[in-house]
């Protein structure tokens, strides 16, 4: 074959490559918690978005200025940069105190009006000193996902580390995109968290409830999933669920997977490939 064809031929080849890779929506996972594992929990996750539905993904960790990867330490997320480019933002954060120049990247994503997603302590992913400039960020949960604005706010509490959860579909949200296939019934670990009577946030839609299994004082159920649009116009969806071992539970990978679809714009997966592979264990927190 004559050297120009074949050239082209190569070329045309890597363009598709490109063009492939170029469709396909980006997922950036921004972790950071000292109990959850989301360090753990997100990677797999992103692996299983990739493999069976296509997705790209990065995954954002907590690291030391030394590069060592640890989770405790609240003070550095690289690679931030990334949420300029993606479609879809997923956070499990705790606690964060992540110096400016950080926080003005997710400011710049959430203004961007881009969609976002949130897992459990992103409730209350930051925890700034009450004279520190960014303090405003505390308050993170409310204005991303309409949730209480930090930990202890409006009652924002739990039933106790003994206590696991039963989850029911609201039957007036049925036929909503995030639970198609999804069970009416089922359990998770993660104990739950009371936000009502005042969360979630107006404008909000629950689609799941909880009711405490084992409280450690009186519980009442609660919201424990919810679409939620922000002030900047962006698809936000939030779920207290998160302990590693929900990702083990096929009806509560069904709601994650529905949720990323409906976050960016399109329909449920037709056919569900199956029990995911997301086997993370539950470790105590290092703080």
């Amino acid at each position: 074959m004559p050297k120009k064809p074949l050239l082209a031929l190569l070329c045309l080849g890597v363009s598709l490559v490109i063009a492939s890779a170029a469709q396909k929506p980006y997922i950036v996972f921004v972790t950071g918690d000292h109990e959850y594992s989301s360090e753990r929990s997100m990677p797999a996750l992103a692996a299983e978005l990739e493999k069976k539905f296509g997705f790209h993904t990065k995954v954002l960790y907590a690291t030391r200025p030394d590069g060592t990867r640890d989770e405790s330490y609240e003070r550095n997320i690289p690679g931030l940069e990334e949420l300029k480019k993606a479609d879809l933002a997923v956070f499990f954060l705790r606690w964060r105190q992540l110096p400016k120049e950080q926080m003005a990247l997710i400011d710049d994503y959430f203004k961007s009006g881009k969609p976002l997603m949130g897992f459990r302590t992103t409730s209350h992913s930051f925890n700034y000193p009450a004279n520190d400039p960014l303090v405003k960020w505390n308050a993170f949960g409310e204005f991303a996902f309409g949730t209480p604005p930090g930990w202890g706010a409006a009652g924002h509490s739990h039933y106790g580390h003994l206590s696991s959860t039963d989850v029911s579909i609201i039957e007036s949200e049925k036929d909503h995109p995030l639970l198609k296939g999804v069970a009416d019934h089922f359990h998770v670990r993660s104990w739950l968290y009371h936000v009502l009577p005042k969360y979630p946030a107006a404008g909000s839609t629950p689609v799941l409830t909880g009711t405490a299994v084992n409280p450690d004082r009186t519980a009442i159920p609660n919201p424990i999933a919810w679409t939620f649009k922000t002030q900047w116009g962006a698809r936000s969806f939030y779920t207290s669920m998160g302990h590693p071992e929900d990702f083990s539970v096929e009806p509560f990978q069904r709601l994650v997977v529905n949720a990323v679809f409906w976050s960016l714009g399109k329909n449920p997966p037709a056919k569900w490939p199956g029990k995911l592979d997301i086997n993370v264990t539950y470790e105590k927190s290092k703080k």
